[in-house]
């Protein structure tokens, strides 16, 4: 079922005191070793800079609030235009380079990280680029669209590609997890307005319920984070757009452990 807005926005207005709640054992001790790892498939073109940005600073603060996470990208230049230069990042956060050409390669690639890897805990988490087209040119159900994350923006023409793009991932996966996190709003009411209209909308063209994972700033320590190559929360760590992305990490991060519990 989707999520009110109004649990992650709380940025906007001081009387929205930020929540302490924080998906890091209160104990302060590592979680139990397992061999879980979760795989979220984030549709991203290969000129957006700006949801790239978003995908990587997602992952910076998973690790920031205890757990690992890796970026899986399909780029046919190297080096990218869309990342960093593919290592290990700020904190630990991997990005690795894939030579998919399809989905089907891309799955193949994603697996053989996962059983290459060893994973510590069920917090460990693999963020996979798809690019958009890749999904309407798949012939059948794809692990990689169990759970997938779309970023849009408020603007009506990109609500309408979220939605499309929302469409093809169910017919293709009809199973799949579609979380929306909006970005580029310019207030509370505009970004709950925007998500309504794909809930809505969703339910009446697919039948399926899309889950929010909040709201992302597009402000000017966005363009900077970008143009340095260093993470939002490390460069600007009590900016709005910082506070969003960790409240983004934090949803993700509640799902997972959700879903470990059964």
């Amino acid at each position: 079922m989707a999520r009110n807005l109004s649990d992650v926005l709380h940025y906007f207005g001081p009387e929205l005191a930020e929540s302490e709640a924080r998906v890091r054992p209160a104990d302060g001790q590592t979680r139990a070793e397992t061999s879980a790892c979760r795989v979220i498939g984030v549709p991203i073109g290969s000129r957006d800079v700006v949801r790239a940005a978003f995908a990587w600073n997602i992952a910076v603060e998973v690790v920031r609030l205890g757990g690992r996470a890796t970026i899986l990208c399909p780029d046919e230049t190297s080096p990218s235009p869309l990342w960093p230069q593919a290592s290990t990042g700020p904190l630990g956060v991997g990005l690795r380079p894939s030579l998919a050409q399809n989905l089907d390669e891309l799955l193949t690639s994603a697996q053989n990280w996962v059983d290459s890897t060893v994973h510590r805990s069920e917090s460990d988490l693999l963020l996979v680029r798809i690019p958009p087209e890749w999904i309407g040119k798949a012939t059948g159900p794809s692990a990689l669209l169990d759970w997938v994350l779309l970023f849009t923006s408020s603007e009506e023409a990109n609500l309408q590609e979220a939605l499309t793009l929302t469409g093809n991932v169910v017919d293709r996966h009809p199973a799949a997890r579609v979380g929306i996190t909006i970005h580029g709003a310019q207030t509370r009411e505009e970004a709950e307005t925007a998500f309504g209209f794909l809930a809505r909308a969703s339910r009446e063209k697919t039948g399926h319920d899309v889950r929010s994972y909040g709201l992302l700033v597009d402000d000017l320590d966005v363009y900077r984070a970008i143009v340095a190559q260093r993470p939002i929360g490390l460069a600007h760590p009590q900016s709005p757009a910082a506070r969003a992305l960790r409240d983004v990490a934090e949803l993700v991060l509640g799902d997972i452990e959700e879903d470990a519990r059964g």
